[in-house]
């Protein structure tokens, strides 16, 4: 696991604290063979553990300890956020969380759901106008809408006024649907240009996918380190090229929603890593309502230091609840 290299029957001997002979290790390694649990990349070689192997030990027989003081007091620091946007954080932690394990790592954040404080619209030039936001938790979205090159600013104010009486205090998903009624019935009592102004915020605001959101992949040089023939560099360069198919990685962190704490899937455990050879563990993070809102992970290979980095994958995501609950 260390060095990524095959273990002959000898050196286990040695490293063991109950005296067995090679030959003795030999045949339980060779049983462990038969069952799929190790193998041997070339004849003359020792004997590495499968994704099998890897599996059961993970699950069976690996220790987890508690992640040292020092590390946490780093993620606390990078995922402070007072005086920070919610995207910057995301961007703090993918990285610190990068360098501290010295693998790629990813963050998946959907639009931040907070209750709305303020919302505006300014004019930028003629039919392009600027919506702001200011949710309850500090967070400030900013979006560009196109609306008629001709309306006036008064038809901006009134737009704002109403989402905000609408709106503030609440969260603009919880309200969308009773003003979309309202403005279809024409019970909002607003003119038509007011009226497309509201639509086109709403819909930029609300509209769109459930996937929709922000996704963060640093440190794939990481992936690098590990290479060691021209084989590992293509298997490696087909990783590099999903990892930049935002659809893929959204898949494969929506398995994340399934269960509770941190899931590691090592290999051909996911189509994703089947030619690559990596294994990743990611760990959701929750909002104040104890709703899975996101997710963050590492990628390394199949031999990384999982008894460090699932640890500190789960306590990041909880650090990161915190933080938006």
């Amino acid at each position: 696991m260390a060095t990524g290299e095959p273990v002959g029957s000898r050196t286990v001997s040695k490293l063991l604290e109950n005296s067995l002979s090679p030959a003795s290790i030999r045949n339980v390694m060779a049983d462990l063979e038969d069952m799929g649990l190790l193998h041997s990349p070339h004849a003359s070689a020792g004997r590495m553990p499968t994704e099998a192997g890897l599996r059961l030990f993970i699950d069976g027989v690996m220790e987890i300890g508690d992640l040292p003081e020092m590390e946490r007091r780093t993620i606390d620091a990078e995922c402070a956020a007072k005086g920070r946007q919610f995207d910057d954080v995301m961007n703090e932690a993918s990285g610190m969380i990068s360098g501290l394990s010295g693998c790629a790592s990813l963050v998946f954040a959907p639009k931040a759901d907070s209750p709305l404080k303020h919302i505006e619209f300014v004019n930028l030039s003629p039919g392009r106008t600027l919506v702001i936001m200011v949710m309850e938790n500090g967070v400030v979205e900013n979006r560009v809408i196109e609306t008629p090159p001709d309306i006036p600013p008064s038809a901006l104010v009134q737009a704002s006024n109403y989402l905000g009486a609408k709106l503030v205090g609440q969260t603009v998903s919880g309200g969308v649907d009773e003003i979309n009624k309202e403005l279809q019935s024409h019970k909002a009592q607003l003119d038509e240009l007011t009226t497309r102004v509201v639509e086109t915020g709403l819909a930029q605001w609300a509209g769109g996918s459930a996937d929709s959101g922000s996704l963060i992949v640093r440190g794939q040089a990481h992936l690098l380190d590990d290479i060691s023939a021209v084989g590992d560099l293509e298997r490696i360069r087909s990783l590099f090229e999903a990892l930049e198919t935002k659809e893929t990685l959204l898949k494969l962190l929506r398995l994340a929603d399934h269960a509770e704490g941190v899931q590691i899937f090592i290999g051909s455990d996911n189509p994703l890593f089947n030619v690559s050879g990596c294994s990743m563990v990611v760990a959701p993070f929750h909002d104040g309502h104890q709703k899975i809102v996101g997710a963050i992970g590492v990628i390394g290979p199949t031999r990384i230091n999982y008894a460090r980095i699932i640890p500190m994958v789960d306590y990041t995501s909880k650090v990161i609840g915190r933080l938006i609950g």
